[in-house]
């Protein structure tokens, strides 16, 4: 039982480095495909986590729906984007001191938010995916469904936007 626990504990550390290392590479990296792909790694590292944590269902969502989904979108969306050298198409900023201000303030607020909080855990029933799946379908399928439109709406504007509209001659 003691290995079991030490498994646990290295393999959430070492998930953790890698989803931080890829998101460190989202940032830093010149190459915008490569932060796109870098964005995937840092999505299934998340999940990865969610997994260390016993939380399966999370850690399949993450999976599916971020790296599956919206990571591919954005990586076709830059591939989309119309560039002959995109070695260094995420050029520097030069708000990065005002960017690294903001992201401490944001990070000060939110350990302050979770060191300040009352958990109160455990008192909760046991919930599988097939209660998530019961509600998703009962309580929240109109809004699950505008969602869908939503979603629908965006790439019908997405390829419009890639065809362009007819030429007046």
């Amino acid at each position: 039982m003691e290995s079991t626990g030490l498994m646990h504990t290295l393999a959430f550390f070492l998930l953790s480095g890698i989803t931080l290392a890829a998101a460190a590479g989202v940032v830093f990296k010149r190459n915008l495909v490569h932060s796109a792909f870098l964005l995937s790694v840092t999505f299934l590292g998340v999940a990865g986590l969610y997994m260390t944590l016993e939380a399966e269902f999370l850690a399949a969502v993450q999976a599916l729906v971020y790296s599956g989904a919206v990571a591919v979108l954005v990586v076709i969306g830059v591939m989309l984007t119309h560039r002959e050298d995109m070695s260094c198409s995420n050029p520097p900023n030069k708000m990065i001191v005002a960017g690294g201000l903001a992201a401490l303030a944001i990070v000060g607020v939110l350990v302050w938010a979770v060191l300040g909080t009352a958990w109160n855990t455990g008192k909760g029933g046991i919930v599988d995916a097939g209660d998530i799946g019961r509600r998703f379908l009962t309580d929240f399928a109109p809004p699950f469904e505008a969602v869908a439109l939503l979603l629908l709406a965006a790439l019908i504007g997405a390829v419009v936007l890639f065809k362009g509209g007819k030429e007046q001659s």
